[in-house]
């Protein structure tokens, strides 16, 4: 992970495969990237970016996992 704080995306089971960069952008707002899904997310803090990035990969993985059963298509 290469990151401008000190979290650890170990800490978020939806991000345990993940290559996690967490940075500031020029408006204050802390971006978190991953690269093996390319989702972002952000937050006021580090550690919400955090947050906000295992919940949205974890939407990710949810919505693409091919569990429905529909192989006709």
């Amino acid at each position: 992970m290469s990151s401008d704080a000190d979290v650890d995306p170990a800490d978020y089971p939806a991000l345990e495969d993940a290559e996690v960069t967490v940075y500031e952008n020029d408006h204050g707002l802390h971006i978190a990237d991953d690269e093996v899904t390319e989702v972002s997310s952000q937050g006021q803090t580090p550690e919400k970016a955090l947050e906000n990035l295992a919940a949205a990969v974890e939407s990710y993985r949810e919505a693409t996992a091919d569990e429905t059963g529909d192989d006709w298509l």
